[in-house]
Order: C-alpha cells, then sequence, then structure tokens
C-alpha cells in the first residue's frame, strides 16, 4: 500500500512538472521548486504530529469506545434474553395456575350442583310424601262427608221447610210428615 502511494505521488510530481514551469513565470509559490524544501519539511511534520496524535490519543478513545459499548450491547443482550427466559417461565406458570383455577373451579361449581340437586330431590321427594299424606286425609274427610252430607242435608231441609211453612202459611208443622217427605225425594234423587 505505502508503495502505491508512492508510486501515484511520483506520477503526479511528473505531470505537475508542467504546471511549474507555467506557476513559475506566473508566480505561483506553491508550484516554485525553491520552496518544496520548506513546504515538504513542514508537510512530513504536521502530518506526523496529526498521525502521533491520531494514533496515540483519539483512535485508542475510539476503540475504548467501541469496545465498551460492545460489551454494553451483549451484556444487555445476555440481560435481555435471561428476563425473556424469566418471562416466559411466569407466563407458563400462570398459565398453569389459570388452568388449575379452572379446573377447580369447574369441580366445585359440578359438586355444588349435584349437592344442589341432590338437596331439591330430597325436598321434592318430602314435599311429595306431605302432599300424599294430606291427600289421604282430605280424602277420608271427603268419604267421611259424603257420608255423612245426606243426613245433614235431610235434617237442613227439614228445618228450613218448616221454617218456610211456617212464615208463609203461619202454621206449626208436624215435623215427621216433612221428614217422610224430605226422605221420598232424597230417595228418588239417589236413584237419578
Amino acid at each position: 500500500m505505502f508503495k502505491k502511494i508512492i508510486v501515484k505521488t511520483l506520477a503526479v510530481y511528473f505531470l505537475s512538472i508542467n504546471f511549474i514551469q507555467a506557476a513559475e513565470s506566473g508566480g505561483m509559490p506553491q508550484l516554485n521548486p525553491e520552496f518544496w524544501f520548506s513546504q515538504i519539511f513542514w508537510l512530513v511534520i504536521t502530518f506526523g504530529i496529526l498521525y502521533l496524535v491520531l494514533s496515540k490519543i483519539i483512535l485508542p478513545k475510539i476503540s475504548d469506545n467501541l469496545e465498551t459499548r460492545k460489551s454494553q450491547v451483549l451484556e444487555n443482550l445476555e440481560l435481555a434474553e435471561k428476563q425473556r427466559n424469566e418471562s416466559e417461565a411466569k407466563l407458563k406458570e400462570f398459565d398453569n395456575i389459570i388452568l388449575k383455577s379452572k379446573i377447580d373451579a369447574k369441580n366445585l361449581f359440578n359438586e355444588s350442583r349435584k349437592k344442589l340437586l341432590d338437596d331439591i330431590n330430597n325436598k321434592r321427594q318430602k314435599l311429595e310424601e306431605e302432599i300424599d299424606k294430606e291427600l289421604k286425609i282430605v280424602e277420608a274427610e271427603i268419604e267421611e262427608l259424603k257420608k255423612k252430607s245426606p243426613e245433614k242435608i235431610n235434617k237442613i231441609a227439614i228445618e228450613t221447610s218448616a221454617d218456610v211453612i211456617n212464615q208463609l202459611i203461619g202454621v206449626n208443622v208436624n215435623n215427621s210428615s216433612i221428614t217422610a217427605i224430605v226422605s221420598d225425594i232424597s230417595s228418588k234423587n239417589k236413584t237419578l
């Protein structure tokens, strides 16, 4: 690479000879050969100092900064990967907890439902038994009323008839004759 730079410099030197001769006549001091030595001296000094400053001070600082940033980026990547793994583990743990909670809730619901259905069935059975008892009692009472009702109806009919006749005619009628008439009418109704 250094050789390429020297070759290019010499090529530029030889090409610029025409310009130098033109400059001597025109008076450009940069192209005047008597000033070249001093110009090359200060060029070497300036670029030498610039090279030393860059290579010893600035470039090491830049290199250190790049290394620091690279190590910081790697640490951040490692930390991010670690946190991602932890968050995935936590997410799986939460998913397991949610799944377990759903299963527990479903089991609890099924147990409560079964218990409630058993309780309803027991109460329904007790209620049906009580209704059957009450129905038997009511049926017995109805049968007893059926048996006793003709006698009571006849008695009421006799009393009412006696009162009606007494109020209409003003005469007290014998209960035995009214009883015979009511008994005759009720026996005819029974046969119908």
